[in-house]
């Protein structure tokens, strides 16, 4: 069984809006929780400050820790990326999930990446995009859903 491990922001507004990234690399199009993979040894804090400059281009300030979610995808249901080896085995994800608030920066989006674009969302609008489930999860966990 493969891992992963990823760590994601919940970044809210002073409008109560909500910051998501679309994810470009899945089976269809979705929008995410801005966030992503570890790199080896870094710390999941630094990961999720490093993904949010690369998938929004604002900097921000890590908060408190909202939970860590946890689920295993059967080999037949993982995304494999163009030019990958087609997984033969279980991916294991661990998501850790922080509370974080813009500090600098910029909204742009990101280039060659798994995400193409950023933007911020009222509650409402949430509901009617095509997510992710993390993203539910995610606003679950900062009781905000």
């Amino acid at each position: 069984m493969d891992m992963r491990v990823a760590a994601y922001a919940v970044v809210t507004d002073d409008d109560h809006r909500i910051l998501l990234a679309r994810w470009i690399e899945g089976r269809r199009v979705a929008w995410t929780m801005p966030g992503g993979g570890l790199e080896p040894g870094e710390d999941p804090e630094e990961a999720v400050r490093r993904e949010l400059r690369e998938e929004t281009g604002y900097s921000v300030q890590v908060g408190e820790l909202l939970g860590i979610h946890s689920r295993v995808i059967p080999a037949t249901q993982r995304v494999n990326r163009p030019g990958q080896q087609r997984a033969d085995a279980p991916l294991h994800t661990l998501r850790i999930v922080y509370r974080a608030r813009v500090t600098g920066g910029k909204l742009r989006f990101e280039t060659d990446g798994s995400t193409d674009m950023a933007d911020w969302f009222t509650l409402p609008a949430v509901a009617e995009l095509q997510r992710v489930k993390l993203v539910d999860i995610a606003l679950r966990m900062a009781k905000i859903l």
